[in-house]
């Protein structure tokens, strides 16, 4: 096996319409004229009016839970606006975001790095005939049997950004094969979106140094929201609206790494102190409201064991765990109700964090 070749595709062929589209021919993308390397032709099985311009999405493969789920989350909005989600079938982001288009009943095409025939990775034979039997397609520049190599990835990055109005990287470290997609997109003159992450976080260094160069912060829904309005002037369809809720660190609209914005338009950040009174680890407001202190500090930053007893013990609340007994058992107690309520999960670093829907 040569250096830059992946193992061979021995499993069974997608069913579905298999097209050769010319360049030339009715049916080829027109987006596909504009970029720098036009492919001569197109290999599609499944829907080819499915391939027109579309958002994509694309993220780390080894992604954290928060990747995953800002992609199921922004990929889920597109859909159910009808609007094309794009990506390349990889593990992580990208297959998050073709699951969630179809979950939302949507249409998704997945740009391969080899033939339609050489599934890459493998294990994902079943997402990809969903994806042609939802009425998507996947697609490919190199004939049937090509097989994978790791400069025909990079070469398919330019497809999913060509075929995009806006790319949306959802969580990128450093350095990161993402880059190329936005490279691409940049080259392509598309808009290029980027989800936050906490600069504490590898798995996000990658997309916040994409932001300080100066890409478009997505922090919410109604941002995301906005900048699909303004590319593909459509309204979200009837029976949708406010479907997509969850708190984290990208959060409800108007909620954005712990700042919480009431009825009136006024912020408040947790961990902020006025008349409230701590105990257990609960801030209770004078209003009468409550919140987790822990698990909010959670959804702003992702924390391990040993970051939890400090943040507690920074923040005075040990006196309220002492009420309670030792600190530590009460938070693994603690952790252990989150988890169970599905509203954290331990992310395969060692940190907890919130699980983002």
């Amino acid at each position: 096996m040569r250096k830059d070749e992946f193992a061979r595709y021995a499993g069974p062929k997608l069913r579905g319409e298999r097209t050769v589209i010319e360049r030339e021919q009715q049916g080829y993308p027109e987006a596909l004229c504009d970029i720098a390397d036009p492919p001569d032709r197109l290999f599609v099985i499944g829907n080819v009016a499915a391939l027109r311009e579309g958002i994509a999405i694309v993220g780390a493969r080894n992604a954290t839970p928060y990747g995953t789920s800002c992609a199921k989350r922004f990929a889920r909005i597109a859909a159910r606006r009808r609007i094309t989600v794009i990506s390349g079938g990889a593990r992580g982001c990208d297959a998050s975001a073709h699951r969630a288009a179809l979950e939302a009943k949507g249409p998704t095409v997945a740009f391969l790095g080899g033939g339609c025939d050489e599934l890459y990775p493998a294990s994902h034979f079943g997402l990809f005939q969903e994806i042609v039997d939802a009425g998507g397609a996947v697609v490919s520049e190199q004939e049937w049997s090509f097989p994978p190599m790791r400069h025909t990835f990079r070469a398919r990055n330019r497809l999913i950004a060509g075929l995009a109005k806006a790319t949306l990287i959802v969580e990128a470290g450093l350095p990161s094969g993402t880059f190329s997609t936005a490279d691409e997109a940049l080259a392509a003159n598309r808009e290029v979106l980027v989800v936050p992450g906490s600069i504490a976080s590898s798995a996000s260094r990658g997309s916040n140094r994409l932001l300080y160069q100066g890409a478009t912060p997505i922090v919410d829904d109604e941002t995301f929201s906005s900048v699909l309005e303004a590319l593909f002037g459509q309204q979200e369809l009837a029976g949708f609206a406010g479907a997509c809720s969850c708190s984290g660190a990208v959060g409800r609209a108007g909620d954005v790494s712990g700042v919480r914005v009431d009825g009136s338009g006024e912020g408040r950040r947790a961990g902020k102190s006025s008349g409230r009174n701590r105990a257990g680890g609960v801030i209770a407001d004078s209003d009468g409201g409550a919140k987790d202190a822990v698990y909010e500090a959670m959804c702003a930053n992702p924390m391990s064991i040993e970051e939890m007893l400090g943040y507690v013990e920074s923040q005075g609340l040990d006196e309220g765990f002492r009420m309670q007994g030792n600190a530590i058992t009460f938070l693994m107690v603690r952790l252990a109700e989150l988890q169970r309520s599905g509203r954290i999960v331990r992310y395969p670093d060692g940190r907890y964090g919130p699980v983002v829907v």
